[in-house]
């Protein structure tokens, strides 16, 4: 039996074990290493108000359903269980109907097309209490961005009855791969979360690396060795103009992000065999070294703070996580289980790191707090390697590839409880995604 919903519905998602249902007052579900019964919700067709918006309205429809039962928290009841239709926007609520099918949720939408606008009305309604969630809201754009409207409501819902930020109106840009395994090309792409709208960045003519998203989504970040060794590079995503950043003879740049202040890039350098952690102004081209060490130093990534920074090292005879000051100075080990650990990135939320991890055979992804403690393993693969954090930092995007000579790169996603491990579509072999922020 379903407790009744409410606004402030909350889903928690911690590294302990166990699944908990509130027994007072608004259901609340943690959820944790267990698994829980997603959350029943119906999305009857959404009205198409003229003729023009037929195809809209069920486009629309179909991906917001698609995106909210995509996370597994939730559970869509399908058309044909429906027992009250919905014949206008304004239309009553027939709530008895919609709770004798046990829905909890009820989404329920309009959608005009006209000229070169679309504007897409949604409304939701906690079926057990009899009760909107919130007020109605409407969104506005044009015809090739229905799907960006469809996203913006599925994480307008998914925002009120979870208490969390969505994830749906975002971004990944990623690395295409095709080609022989011995003489893999490789080229720059970009597609919605959901592995929709590909576009390709780059082309094939030389090897890309690491994309990386700016914090307000207008740039990225790559690495390519179109000069014939690795070099960071600047795209502009408005005019894809791009630039080459700190061309110093002798050295080669790799694995760069970002810092929060959407100027600065933390980059690894390595020159005469030793690579060492820097930073650069884009705008000043000032460079700063902040580790100076015979070890390898590679893989930083900031706090979404600035105030720190993350990255790997085996100074310690293995690869194993770090964390310093922004500026530089003394680091300290975080990492402490078996195995070696790589590729460090901090969460959008700034309460965990996920990483790659490699232990007797295995690769894994996992995460940890900020302190190391807490460390949960949360896939198995013959590779599994660099997480993403979706701009929630609920879920994590990353790399799974096969075993022999065939096997193949492919992109996966799975919650930081470790449920809902799941392939995401693409054009072909992909690997090294980054997630973007929502968009604007």
């Amino acid at each position: 039996m379903f407790r009744p919903l409410a606004t402030a519905l909350t889903i928690a998602l911690t590294l302990t074990g166990g699944v908990a249902l509130a027994q007072q007052g608004p259901l609340r579900i943690e959820i944790t290493e267990g698994v829980i019964e997603p959350l029943p919700f119906a999305a009857p067709g959404f009205i198409a108000e003229n003729g023009a918006a037929q195809q809209y309205a069920a486009d629309i429809t179909r991906v917001i359903a698609a995106d909210l039962a995509g996370t597994g928290l939730f559970r869509e009841i399908p058309a044909s269980a429906h027992i009250s239709r919905v014949s206008s926007f304004d239309a009553p609520i027939a709530y008895n109907d919609w709770k004798a099918i046990n829905a909890q949720a009820l989404i329920t939408g309009a959608v005009s097309a006209s000229g070169n606008q679309i504007v897409v009305k949604f409304r939701l309604f906690d079926i057990f209490s009899g009760q909107p969630l919130g007020e109605g809201l409407q969104f506005a754009g044009t015809p090739d961005t229905w799907r960006r409207m469809a996203h913006k409501v599925a994480d307008a819902a998914y925002s009120r009855i979870t208490g969390e930020t969505g994830y749906f109106d975002s971004r990944v840009v990623y690395v295409q791969e095709s080609g022989p395994k011995d003489a893999r090309q490789k080229r720059v792409a970009v597609m919605d979360y959901d592995g929709a709208n590909t576009q390709y960045l780059t082309d094939s003519s030389s090897l890309v690396l690491a994309p990386r998203f700016s914090p307000n989504g207008s740039q990225i970040l790559f690495t390519s060795y179109a000069s014939g060794f690795p070099r960071i590079y600047l795209m502009n995503m408005q005019n894809m103009q791009v630039r080459a950043l700190d061309e110093q003879p002798g050295t080669m740049t790799f694995a760069p992000r970002f810092a929060p202040d959407g100027r600065t890039v933390v980059f690894s350098l390595e020159q005469g065999g030793n690579s060492d952690i820097y930073t650069l102004d884009t705008q000043s081209g000032q460079r700063r070294q902040l580790t100076n060490s015979p070890s390898i130093e590679t893989a930083p990534s900031f706090s979404p703070d600035g105030s720190q920074i993350v990255f790997e090292s085996d100074r310690s005879g293995t690869s194993q996580i770090y964390v310093m000051s922004a500026g530089g100075g003394e680091a300290r080990r975080i990492s402490s289980g078996e195995g070696r650990y790589n590729t460090p990135v901090w969460s959008p939320r700034g309460d965990m790191i996920a990483f790659t991890k490699q232990n007797a055979g295995r690769f894994h992804i996992g995460v940890m707090r900020t302190n190391g403690s807490e460390e949960r393993l949360l896939t198995a693969s013959f590779l599994d390697e660099g997480p993403t954090w979706a701009p929630n930092g609920r879920v994590l995007m990353f790399t799974r590839e096969g075993a022999g000579a065939s096997g193949q790169a492919s992109l996966y996603s799975v919650d930081i409880s470790g449920r809902n491990l799941k392939q995401v579509p693409t054009n072909g072999p992909a690997s090294d995604p980054a997630w973007s922020p929502l968009l604007p």
